[in-house]
Parts: C-alpha cells; sequence; structure tokens
C-alpha cells in the first residue's frame, strides 16, 4: 500500500464520526451528553474551551468512527496491513478509541483560541485567521496519530498525505455540514 492509500486507510473512517456528530447536533441525538467539557469554568475570566466543546462530541465522534473503521474492516484491502488480522470487534474499539483521541486533541486548540478572544467557529484577524484555519482543519489528527502510531509509524510523507486528505475532506464535510444546517459556518 503506498503513502497515499495507507494515509487514507488511516484515517478516512474517522470523517463518518465528524459526520454522525453533524446528525447529532442537526437532529439533537444523543442530547443527554450535550454539556459543555470545561464545565463553564473559565481561565483568566475567558472560557477554557467553550460551549461548543462537548461530551456529545467525544461521544459521537468515536460511536461513528467505531462504526467507520469497523465497515472497513469488512473489506480487509481497505485497510493496513497491521490492522487485518484484528477483530471487527477490536477494530471497533480502536475506532472509537482513535476518536476519543481525536477530539480530546481539539481542546488545546480551543483553549488557545478562547485566551486569544477567538469566538468558538470564529476567525481570528491577519496571521491569527490563516493559522487557526488550517490549525482547526488537522486538530484533530494529532490525537488520532497519537493513536495509530502503535501500528504505523508516522513517516514523513506518510503524515503529509494524512494533512493533506484531512484538509480535503474536512473542507468538503464542514461545506456540506454548513449547507444542511449542521453547523454553524462552513469554517
Amino acid at each position: 500500500m503506498d503513502d497515499i492509500a495507507l494515509a487514507a486507510s488511516l484515517f478516512v473512517p474517522l470523517f463518518s464520526g465528524l459526520v454522525f456528530h453533524g446528525f447529532c447536533i442537526k437532529f439533537d441525538w444523543l442530547h443527554f451528553a450535550a454539556v459543555a467539557i470545561d464545565g463553564g469554568h473559565k481561565f483568566r475570566n475567558r472560557p477554557l474551551f467553550g460551549a461548543n466543546k462537548t461530551y456529545r462530541g467525544v461521544l459521537a465522534v468515536s460511536l461513528g468512527a467505531s462504526a467507520g473503521y469497523s465497515l472497513q474492516a469488512l473489506v480487509p484491502e481497505l485497510q493496513p496491513q497491521t490492522w487485518r488480522d484484528l477483530s471487527i470487534a477490536s477494530i471497533g474499539l480502536l475506532g472509537f478509541g482513535i476518536g476519543v483521541a481525536a477530539m480530546l486533541s481539539e481542546l488545546p486548540n480551543s483553549f488557545l483560541k478562547r485566551q486569544i478572544g477567538i469566538a468558538p467557529g470564529a476567525a481570528g484577524h491577519g496571521f491569527a485567521n490563516a493559522f487557526f484555519y488550517l490549525y482547526d482543519q488537522v486538530d484533530f489528527l494529532v490525537g488520532a496519530w497519537l493513536v495509530v502510531w502503535a501500528w504505523v509509524s508516522p513517516t514523513p510523507p506518510l503524515v503529509f498525505w494524512s494533512i493533506l486528505i484531512v484538509v480535503l475532506l474536512h473542507q468538503l464535510i464542514s461545506f456540506a455540514g454548513a449547507r444542511l444546517g449542521m453547523r454553524s459556518s462552513a469554517r
């Protein structure tokens, strides 16, 4: 499997979690978990993460990712070689773990943006706008890689392709989510 195909096999199923989260927001599924992770706590009189970082997001993305990776396991040729000996239940658990790690790795970005005064879903100005726009697209990839690393080493070409794939897919899903009323913006 070349680097592009391997990067896609490692991270495309994670997007099923983002899609499921969009449906949860749109139809108010998993409402019991729509509680801010920061519990309204503040640092320097500013929210830690903001009301948009919820337990529902972590749960929905993790459940959706679990389903996505489990479905991928039904076609072993689409899986990384190192996962092909794992049972579908193990792959589902792995997908859940990737989803949790991905969502938790968004928290430092949210914390930093709240501390410099960027509201959830808003853009910064100048360099901050460009930096956070790109970082918003790939911040969850950091956590996902931390889990995946146990099976696949993150070589520079593989990391490059994973970033490119994630940025492109994130754009498409964000745009579709905004058009369908699942997100407040395509950002």
